[in-house]
């Protein structure tokens, strides 16, 4: 589904050129948990974007479904997005002035998609993720857990093949972040491809695969599960999103 192929990113500030990406390959199957794991300013987020088709490479190309990205214009790769990306960030991106089923409606919105279709399908998206009975509810008015689950609703309304989570778990307490990954694997198992960037490695363990970044190169690749931390008990923590 995802095929990124000698990715350079190189941001030019005027006076100096940074290389956030310096020759990355990730291929990504259809249906697989991915995480992508590195310490602050490695280039997770840069490349996160360019599979999210919110940026574009230096040099290198990016295929996603067979389709080579880099040649798309930006009104063709907002309707990628739209169409078959949905989006998950730490900071959940919510609009504080809209009940939490117009803030799960807007990329429908978006879509030109009728406003009793629209609110249909919004409500359907809340439900399953769990909030159904706060659709009316604003983002003040709920929890961190439940921000981050509207948030996901959101991701989910348009259907999309491709869930890009950004730090999904950054700004919850553990038992939030535990919903939040349960909603992620159940969503996984229902045969969405999942990509995950974060820093946490006891999270990467739940994937089914991850890829290390350091300085804009990966460095290791393997089994979510040889991430796996053991606890006091000798218990292995987590099973695969």
């Amino acid at each position: 589904m995802i095929v990124v192929q000698d990715v350079e990113k190189i941001y030019d500030t005027g006076k100096v050129q940074v290389a956030a990406l310096r020759g990355v390959s990730l291929e990504v199957e259809s249906g697989e948990s991915v995480s992508i794991i590195g310490p602050s300013g490695s280039g997770k987020s840069t490349l996160m974007n360019i599979v999210g088709c919110l940026d574009r490479p230096t040099t290198g190309s990016y295929l996603l479904d067979g389709r080579l990205v880099n040649e798309l214009s930006d009104d063709e790769l907002a309707e990628v997005r739209n169409r078959k990306i949905g989006f998950v960030f730490q900071t959940f991106n919510l609009l504080p002035r809209a009940t939490a089923l117009e803030n799960v409606e807007l990329p429908l919105v978006y879509s030109g998609v009728h406003p009793t279709a629209r609110k249909e399908r919004a409500l359907s998206a809340l439900e399953r993720v769990g909030l159904g009975d706060r659709a009316d509810h604003r983002p003040n008015e709920l929890s961190g857990g439940q921000a981050q689950r509207v948030a996901i609703a959101r991701a989910l309304v348009t259907e999309p093949s491709i869930i890009l989570a950004d730090e999904p778990t950054g700004n919850l307490d553990t038992k939030s972040g535990l919903e939040v990954i349960g909603i992620l694997k159940e969503l996984h198992e229902q045969g969405i491809t999942i990509v995950l960037v974060t820093h946490n490695p006891e999270l990467a363990a739940k994937t089914d695969r991850f890829v290390e970044i350091r300085d804009g190169l990966i460095v290791r690749e393997g089994k979510g599960t040889d991430l796996g931390k053991r606890t006091d008990t000798g218990e292995r923590e987590g099973e695969g999103v």
